[in-house]
Formats: structure tokens, sequence, C-alpha cells
């Protein structure tokens, strides 16, 4: 029994050998069908599920909810709730900036705790707002906000040590980064632990063995930059200096600090893309960190395969690359091939949806193996919204969001997870999504196993 078990347990990791965590992808979740809107957030793992919370910015900056959503691969998102939502007037009221929401599980209490960054449109108060739940995704009681021990709070994160002491990470724009330690309850600062003078935000503690990692960024507004890390053997210090994890020049992949996490064994960091014009176009930049002694590395992955049951992981698997405009291809109700300057091979398929219902049929999609897997779609939106599309594979119908893709001639990527058979004879038909027209095709990139 013990070996058809593991067996199985085998055949399930193989089966699912294909998920990709692609770095900067429209990620649709369903259960809502829009890209994920959980930015500047970070994951909690309860009961082998993983939850991640973040800011919704799907209609601007201002605040609209807190939101959080669940997976058990960390490459198919549910939504689950808007764990805060909009209120008439106060601290989560109209034009008010939340933002940075990070939540912990206080064992004394049974409560989780979420802690997050409370000002005016003007970023003029600088306060930490404190909010409270029986569930990781349930509704969350908003207690109270405040400068504390009196000082300014900006971007700010929580850490939960491994004697289950909780502090608060924030960024005090007068005086530098701060680690606070939190009441025995999470609900208030009780005392500080260490100032950073240099000016930093966005932080983020991971602890390896009995060494501390402190992770933050530069202060350059909504634009990247190279973000640093530094070491400790104890909270207050003596810490390192500062110096890079990311390649040098490469602005953290264009991307900023907004958690790091272990995945079973897997250190990964979580960083927001953020698109100040259109900030609910901010993708997520997902990356495994590789942690040795006190160095702390990061590759830089188009995409990647995280294996939860060996905690380990790989690059992304080499790929086929069917091109929408193929001549085996089937376009009907008015899609047509076109000129696309960015695109591979010079050419896309567009007009497909609208009210003709245009539709790309890719025919003959291979699978060395009957798996579920991540294929990225590359497309063009020259819209400043999402477009959707109607993706059907092998019969059964999902609906997938593609973000805008302004900034220039390169297509965007949007991931679409499904199950292909063995063989060659897999179909994937690209159709509009009530009436309205889905994005220009480039191609797929579809894992060879």
């Amino acid at each position: 029994m013990f070996y058809l078990i593991l067996l199985l347990a085998c055949l399930l990791e193989a089966a699912l050998a294909s998920l990709q965590i692609v770095p900067g992808a429209t990620w649709t979740a369903s259960g809502i069908n829009q890209h994920i809107q959980a930015h500047g957030g970070g994951i909690v793992e309860v009961d082998s599920v993983f939850y991640w919370m973040g800011e919704n910015k799907l209609n601007g900056s201002a605040f609209q909810s807190i939101n959080c959503y669940s997976s058990t691969d960390l490459v198919q998102w549910t939504f689950v709730n808007e764990v805060l939502t909009l209120q008439a007037s106060g601290d989560l009221g109209p034009n008010r900036v939340v933002e940075r929401p990070h939540a912990m599980y206080n064992d004394a209490t049974g409560k989780y705790v979420l802690w997050m960054h409370i000002d005016s449109s003007s970023y003029g108060e600088a306060r930490a707002g404190v909010a409270i739940s029986d569930t990781i995704c349930g509704d969350y009681t908003y207690l109270n906000a405040s400068q504390p021990l009196g000082f300014q709070s900006r971007d700010l994160n929580v850490f939960k040590d491994t004697d289950g002491t909780g502090y608060l990470l924030t960024e005090d724009r007068v005086n530098g980064l701060r680690i606070d330690l939190l009441s025995d309850d999470y609900l208030s600062v009780v005392s500080p632990t260490h100032l950073y003078v240099e000016d930093y935000e966005a932080p983020a503690i991971y602890k390896s063995g009995d060494t501390y990692f402190m992770f933050a960024s530069y202060l350059s507004g909504w634009s990247p930059n190279d973000n640093q890390y530094c070491t400790a053997t104890n909270l207050s210090g003596p810490w390192s200096n500062w110096t890079n994890f990311a390649t040098a020049g490469s602005n953290t992949y264009n991307s900023q600090t907004a958690a790091v996490v272990s995945i079973n064994g897997v250190v990964m960091y979580m960083g927001d893309r953020w698109h100040s014009t259109n900030l609910m176009t901010s993708t997520y930049i997902w990356l495994p960190l590789e942690i040795s002694g006190t160095t702390a590395t990061m590759p830089n992955e188009t995409n990647w395969i995280l294996s939860l049951s060996s905690g380990t992981w790989t690059p992304g698997p080499s790929e086929t690359t069917p091109e929408a405009e193929a001549s085996s291809n089937v376009l009907t109700n008015g899609a047509v091939k076109q000129t696309c300057t960015g695109c591979s091979g010079g050419e896309s398929v567009g007009y497909i949806g609208g009210s003709a219902n245009g539709t790309l049929t890719f025919t003959g999609i291979s699978s060395t193996v009957s798996t579920t897997t991540t294929i990225r779609v590359h497309h063009e939106n020259g819209d400043s919204t999402q477009r959707y599309a109607v993706v059907t594979v092998n019969g059964v119908e999902k609906i997938v969001a593609f973000l805008p893709t302004t900034d220039g001639n390169t297509p965007g990527t949007s991931i679409l997870t499904v199950p292909l058979l063995k063989g060659n004879s897999n179909v994937i038909e690209f159709a509009g999504y009530d009436g309205g027209w889905a994005p220009d095709i480039d191609r797929l990139m579809v894992p060879v196993s």
C-alpha cells in the first residue's frame, strides 16, 4: 500500500510538472475572471492551501478593497473574498490610501492580524492600520490606525519570528526604516527594535537558520530600482552592509519587493512591477531566491516550475511555439491575419470576437504526455482596459483576461492552465467573451512535457 501511495504521488507530481510561474504575465483568477488584484501583498499558508492578499487597483489608486485569493499550487488562483471593503467615510472611505496589507496568525488569540498603510490621498498622514479576523480570508474587523511610537509609517510589512514574536517593519520617512516589536496580541507596537538610518521602503524579512535577511527598496516612487538586502543574527543588529540580490542595473528585474516567503523550503521573492499610469495593469514578479549562508541571489527566469512535494524548483521546460497565422489554423467570421511589427513572424490574428464572433482555432497542438500544463499566450491589446477571450481547449472552456500592451510593440503574456492530451490532436480555440473583442493573438508557448 505504501508503494502504491508513493506511485500515485509521483504520478500526480508528473501530471502537474508543467505548471509554471510566469513573472510579469496577466494572471486570471477564477471566480471573477479578472487579472488578479493583490498588489503589495503576501502569502499565508493554512492547511496546505495558499492565501494571497493584496491591494485592489482595478479602478485606480484610491482604496477599493483588500482582496484575498486561494490556491493549492501557486499557479491556479481563485478569488475568495474582499476582506476589507470601501466604506462611506473614515480610514477606509472614498479617496483614501490603503496599501501593503500583510497578515499573520496569532497563536495565543487565534486571530489573523492584518496590518496596512493608511493615508490620505496626499500621503500626509503616514499611519499604520490594523484589523482582525477569525479566518485568513474572512471579513476583517478594522480596529484603528496610528503612527507607531509617534513615528511616520508608510510602506510596511510584518514578520513572525520562530518563537512567535511579532514585528512591524515600517518606513519612517523622517528617520529611516524601522523594525518595531508588536504586543503579544500583535495589535499594537510596544517598543523599537532597530532603526536603519538609510532611506529604504518596501521591507520584507526572511529567516534562514539563525540569520535574518532584510530585503528592501530604495525610495524612487513607482519607478523600480536595484533593491537591496542585509543580514544579522539578531533583529536589533548589528546588520551587514546593504547589497544587491538581483543583477546590478536590472532594477530588480523591473520590480519592487512586496514579500519574501518560504514555500515548502523554496524561498520565493514576491515583487510588483508597477505601471503608475494604469495601476490595475501592474503585474507580479515571483522568482526563486537562492540563500546560502549569509548570501542571497535571485536569477531572472522567464518561467519556472515549483515542486511543492520536493521543495525544489527548476527553470521552465522547452516549448513549441505554434504561430497564430500558421496555415494549419482555422479563422472564421472575420478573424484575419494582420501585420504586427513586434510579433514573432511579423503577423498576428486579430478581429477575434466582436459582433461577428470571429474565432481562431489552433489545431495539432502537441504534448508528449497527458498533463495539466501552463501555456503562455503572446498577445496584443491596444485598449487601456482588459480584453477577454473564451478559450476552449479540447472542448473545455475557460475565460482568460489579457492586459493592455500599450507600452510599445512588444506583445504581452497571459497564462492559460489547461489539461492537454498526449499526442498532437489537441485543439485550442479563441473566441470573444460577452460580445467584446478578444486580443490579437501572436503565438502560443506550449511546454514539451
